[in-house]
């Protein structure tokens, strides 16, 4: 037997987004809301659009994502990783596009943390001769 949702998680910087992906018309829903309700910025919906257009499935499969952590920016990212780790859960045969596109590489990039000292992570107090 097929299944019939498909799920995935994706992750960036500190947000984590679980996904999951069914035939439909295309609707996109994050946390309870609409994709333009959720993400405001054009920037951020051409990113987690990105593997559907890629994939030619942009409008075939409706999305529902929830979404934890960080800020906006890592929450399109950690969707968009979804949404792809999804695509390749349902056909196996899309994984060398989205590779080819970048879409499948977890971006490692994490904030550094404060050191003890100092006012952030590197940023030290101004120095005084005198």
């Amino acid at each position: 037997m097929k299944a019939t949702r498909f799920y995935a998680t994706g992750r960036r910087k500190t947000a984590i987004a679980r996904v999951w992906l069914s035939h439909g018309s295309g609707q996109v829903d994050v946390n309870g809301r609409d994709l333009l309700g959720y993400f405001r910025r054009d920037v951020l919906r051409m990113l987690i659009e990105q593997p559907l257009k890629v994939t030619e499935h942009l409008g075939k499969l409706d999305i529902r994502a929830t979404v934890v952590g960080g800020g906006l920016s890592g929450q399109a990212g950690a969707v968009r990783l979804g949404i792809s780790r999804a695509l390749v859960a349902m056909d196996e045969s899309l994984r060398p596009v989205l590779r080819r596109n970048d879409l499948m590489t977890r971006d490692p990039r994490e904030r550094e943390r404060k050191k003890y000292g100092r006012p952030g992570a590197r940023k030290r107090f101004q120095y005084s001769k005198r």
